[in-house]
């Protein structure tokens, strides 16, 4: 008994404690309970401290390096993968990484934060959050005891300023839609298939990796259809984009030269070109300050500006999860065909010599 409350205690398997020995470790639980200390606990404590002088062998590096490999399957996006070892093994390894896990402490964790704060915040972030989530792995996993030292709220709040304090978000540089045309005309002039997939990311309103990983398999030519697989959208839901006539031009133009599955190969037919073949092309045409993903940016400015576009076809068209779970729950449909229209028009747009934009009255798609 112990403070009126019944407890309950083995001694050990009959087959591994003698009768002498049981007897000897219950005199010794006893003379703990007349001292107020429940025998169980001091066990159980004596066994968690075992358990943490093993752990700390295991070094950071070690549990980083198990919680990638237990995680990376979840991870589609391949550049998201490919940042976790390299930002950790280039900032926080050099700092930490050979200690035990169970000796990583606030100072250490601010060592390797602290400096990239003020210069690369958003990188600083990302480690501090991916710090943060081995060591909860490795607390969970019982290499660890204790608050997690890299938590961000109520603790290197604390510490360290607020990222909106100390930089500025920095948007892709996009090209303003009222000349957009004079772009197209010069792109159109490039050669090579970096430039059609530049052009066909344009004109689709879609995410380079989506354009740069799309497969002829995925185009339905006569039905002006590209079904993207829900494996490569960012949202994880398969999207229909609606290919205008310009669209099909491109890939006409490369059906003429296919030499595999990829609608836009690289060197090598197997894979597909890399999301720098279409940076060097903006660079070709001395347009440094221009990224690929801010023509997005374009589109949604000129729908928002020149057309009576809902926000809701915009969103989609753009393939933009829906934030509004309820909203989410009673959509069913794509509004496909309210896109077909958008994505010509915008194709019109993007062909019309500035001044002289077939603005689309969307009346009909209200």
């Amino acid at each position: 008994m112990l403070a009126g409350r019944a407890r309950e205690m083995g001694l050990g398997s009959v087959a591994d404690v003698t009768l002498a020995e049981a007897r000897e470790a219950a005199r010794e639980a006893r003379a703990l309970v007349r001292q107020g200390v429940d025998p169980i606990a001091k066990r159980q404590a004596a066994r968690a401290a075992l358990r943490l002088d093993a752990a700390k062998a295991v070094t950071f590096e070690e549990c980083a390096e198990r919680y990638i490999g237990s995680h990376a399957a979840g991870w589609r996006n391949p550049k998201h993968a490919a940042q976790w070892p390299s930002s950790l093994k280039t900032y926080v390894y050099p700092v930490f990484g050979s200690l035990p896990v169970q000796a990583i402490d606030t100072g250490l964790v601010m060592k390797a934060v602290e400096p990239l704060w003020v210069t690369k915040t958003e990188t600083a972030s990302r480690v501090r959050g991916r710090i943060e989530s081995v060591l909860d792995w490795a607390a969970a996993r019982g290499y660890r005891q204790g608050e997690n030292p890299a938590r961000w709220r109520g603790h290197l709040e604390n510490l360290l300023p607020k990222k909106s304090k100390v930089s500025r978000i920095e948007h892709h540089a996009a090209l303003p839609y009222a000349e957009i045309a004079d772009f197209m005309a010069s792109l159109r002039q490039q050669e090579g298939t970096a430039a059609r997939a530049l052009e066909f990311t344009i004109l689709t309103a879609a995410r380079t990796g989506e354009v740069l990983g799309a497969k002829w398999p995925e185009i339905d030519l006569e039905g002006r259809l590209w079904t993207i697989p829900g494996e490569r959208m960012k949202a994880g839901k398969e999207h229909r984009v609606s290919l205008s006539g310009a669209a099909i031009a491109v890939l006409e133009r490369m059906q003429e030269v296919r030499s595999g599955d990829h609608v836009f190969p690289g060197a090598r037919a197997r894979r597909p070109i890399s999301n720098m073949a279409l940076l060097m092309t903006l660079r070709r045409m001395g347009r440094r300050d221009l990224t690929t993903h801010g023509f997005r940016s374009t589109f949604s400015d000129w729908c928002a500006e020149q057309t009576n576009t809902p926000s809701e076809v915009r969103e989609m068209a753009l393939a933009h999860a829906v934030s509004d779970k309820v909203e989410a729950a009673y959509r069913r449909g794509d509004l496909f065909e309210k896109r077909r229209q958008l994505m010509a028009a915008w194709a019109r747009f993007c062909a019309a010599p500035t001044g002289e934009a077939d603005i689309l009255p969307f009346a009909a798609v209200s």
